[in-house]
């Protein structure tokens, strides 16, 4: 039998003096700190992170990143679950074929544990039931341009034909959620015009309708990479209604703000973009009163040529899947926020979102001892070797975070200690079963 323990591990929602028992891969007994075991003293010990919002793209697309990349980043980064988009890779997981080539490429190179999505687009409701068959987490789909013409966006006419299907299945319905407006007009050379040709009105507009809709069928629908501020009296609404419906934000949104970016820098560019100060501050409150459940990463990695072009035709994507984590901590402690939050948004209620919660998000008796072992205050600084991406580009370049990650578990055994990341991959991938 394993055992470690630390002066502050966070259980319940409390940092408490504790020892964690580890048999087979899981929590056998948590007991107090006087037993032995591996001491990690002051640091804090909690539940690895759970990143719901991944692009991996592999495969198609390595060259931009990749499962082993991916996943080593996770492992340096204190996430030890993340879940797959169906895009960038290409082919796209738009069927079960597709899925299926993406499982084996996937083979032999998780660091982590890694779980998938299956995507909904406007013609492929003929493979849609298969595939919500074949083990994945849950269905994305997008109401805009993807950016990519294999993943194709949806109307709301598509929408109710995918909920049609989908409610046989207990899974979530993903959807970045934009649409076009009459706003949305003219070429953004710089990032002042990427926000006004990119208002919150879009994001309003596809939210009110996909409220509608989560009315109407009942089947538990997931709003992506909110970053409207504008949306969130609504989206409290609904919930007030008692609607399945569940938000994120991003790292990003929350950490950088539209008044402090350089204009000509593309590595900020995202959809949808980052908005000004005032805007993060209502997110921030709509995290702390629940109105918005969680925080995933959306790393969204590319080439340094397609960051390097001029901003209008760069690719609008950030990496971050590192770091993201620290983003969040170091903005949360400025705020007097503490971990037991930050953990909910980052690990419980994203287990929650892809039905892994019996598993994995809390430290619990029964559950995997994934554990992410940090000091919560000390900082340092993101230089670009640091970072395991493939592509070493990122907004947080030279950017002080805190929570420097010390040790991290996988299923009991170390994946991440002291800066070095382990030998083999220990990831599993995660497939559900309905």
């Amino acid at each position: 039998m394993q055992s470690i323990k630390s002066k502050r591990v966070l259980i319940n929602g409390e940092l408490i003096p504790a020892s964690i028992f580890i048999e087979k891969g899981k929590i056998s007994a948590i007991k107090n700190y006087d037993e032995e075991g591996e001491d990690f003293g002051e640091l804090v010990i909690m539940p690895g992170i759970v990143d719901t919002h991944v692009h991996i793209n592999e495969p198609g697309r390595t060259e931009w990143e990749g499962f082993e990349t991916a996943t080593k980043s996770a492992a340096a980064g204190g996430i030890t679950t993340l879940v797959d988009m169906p895009l960038n890779s290409s082919p796209v997981t738009t069927s079960k074929k597709n899925f299926d080539i993406k499982l084996n490429a996937a083979t032999g190179k998780l660091w982590v544990d890694c779980g998938f999505y299956g995507g909904a687009v406007s013609d492929n409701l003929n493979e849609l039931r298969e595939l919500c068959g074949s083990g994945v987490l849950g269905i994305k789909s997008f109401m805009i341009d993807s950016g990519l013409d294999e993943f194709k966006f949806v109307t709301e006419q598509d929408l109710r034909n995918i909920l049609e299907v989908m409610k046989d299945f207990n899974l979530p319905l993903l959807v970045h959620a934009e649409v076009f407006t009459d706003l949305q007009k003219g070429t953004a050379d710089n990032f002042s015009d990427f926000v006004k040709y990119r208002p919150h009105e879009m994001e309003d507009e596809a939210i009110k309708i996909l409220i509608k809709l989560c009315k109407e069928y009942g089947t538990h629908i997931h709003i992506v990479h909110l970053s409207s501020a504008d949306s969130i009296e609504q989206i409290r609404n609904a919930k007030n209604e008692g609607l399945n419906l569940t938000v994120e934000t991003c790292p990003h949104y929350l950490y950088f703000n539209a008044d402090d970016i350089p204009q000509d820098d593309a590595r900020y560019k995202c959809t949808p973009p980052i908005r000004d100060k005032a805007n993060n501050e209502k997110l921030w409150e709509a995290l702390e009163d629940g109105t918005i459940d969680m925080i995933a990463s959306d790393h969204s990695p590319c080439t340094y040529d397609l960051k390097a072009k001029k901003f209008s035709e760069a690719w609008g994507g950030i990496a971050s899947l590192q770091v993201s984590f620290n983003a969040v901590w170091t903005k949360a402690r400025e705020r007097g926020i503490g971990l037991e939050k930050v953990s909910k948004w980052m690990s419980e209620n994203t287990a929650k979102l892809v039905s892994l919660n019996k598993y994995i998000g809390t430290i619990e008796t029964g559950k995997y001892a994934d554990f992410a072992i940090f000091n919560p205050d000390e900082s340092f600084i993101v230089e670009p070797d640091s970072l395991h991406h493939k592509n070493k580009i990122s907004a947080y370049h030279h950017e002080e975070l805190y929570g420097k990650m010390h040790t991290v578990f996988l299923g009991g055994e170390k994946i991440y200690d002291n800066g070095k990341i382990s030998n083999e991959p220990k990831g599993q991938k995660i497939l559900r079963i309905n």
